[in-house]
């Protein structure tokens, strides 16, 4: 059973080690504080989700592409076409901070003791001498990618926290982060054994300053001995709460 309750890697405000928290688990407790909390200090989550191969594949293949133009210092021809004057950045640790299960860009708050991690798709340099963060992106949809659904709030928070670990990493990291969208095309005549996309490269200005309290915040949810209320548009709370109502139980909640 993979989503039997957890013992290990859990949070015990006992214990003096510092907590691995990844930047996909601050963005949990972003969507639903309980959610977070009966994960990361009970061991239950929430079920796994399926995993999105082609997405994967689509970014295994664009990390290829852009390692090639990293390899010779060049400019990759979406740079040239967006008129962005950056190079892929060469770094001896590209391969760490991009593993983010292992890994990934890693900085410890002091004042949390928070081992905080996120692992990027890609980083360039700006002529600027300046490291942007670039993240991708990939869906199928018709019409125009863009950035700004409120459900997307979750990418931009994505590339504002990587920025924040690069700062406290010592780099100096430009405000500007762009992401490489890629919108797979149905309206082609057949489907010949491949998917084509066209490829969009969205900037965006981040702001990470929503991240010290947040990580404040999270600090005091999971050090307190009471389970946050279910954040009320959360469908795995709303489904927990229909379950023990139907089935006459007490709630875990």
């Amino acid at each position: 059973m993979k989503n039997r309750q957890r013992y290990h890697r859990l949070f015990d405000p006992k214990h003096k080690e510092p907590f691995r928290l990844s930047r996909s688990k601050i963005e949990l407790f972003i969507e639903c504080p309980c959610c977070f909390y009966l994960d990361r200090r009970l061991g239950v989550g929430r079920p796994p989700s399926f995993p999105f191969n082609l997405n994967n594949a689509v970014d295994t293949l664009l990390k290829k592409e852009f390692d090639m133009h990293r390899a010779r210092g060049s400019r990759h021809p979406l740079m040239k076409a967006y008129g962005i004057k950056a190079v892929p950045f060469q770094h001896e640790r590209m391969d760490e901070w991009r593993d983010a299960l292992r890994h990934g860009v890693i900085y410890l708050h002091p004042s949390t003791n928070f081992l905080v991690t996120g692992g990027v798709d890609d980083l360039w340099m700006g002529e600027d001498d300046k490291v942007i963060v670039v993240d991708y992106k990939a869906t199928s949809k018709v019409g125009e990618v863009g950035i700004g659904a409120d459900w997307q709030m979750s990418y931009k928070r994505q590339m504002e926290m990587y920025q924040w670990l690069l700062r406290r990493n010592a780099f100096d990291v430009s405000e500007t982060g762009y992401f490489v969208y890629c919108n797979g095309q149905t309206d082609r005549k057949a489907f010949d054994g491949k998917l084509e996309f066209d490829v969009k490269l969205i900037a965006y200005c981040g702001d990470d300053t929503w991240v010290e309290p947040t990580l404040e915040k999270i600090s005091a949810c999971l050090k307190s001995k009471e389970i946050p209320v279910p954040t009320h548009d959360c469908d795995y709370c709303a489904y927990r709460e229909a379950v023990h109502r139907f089935t006459g139980q007490r709630s875990l909640l």
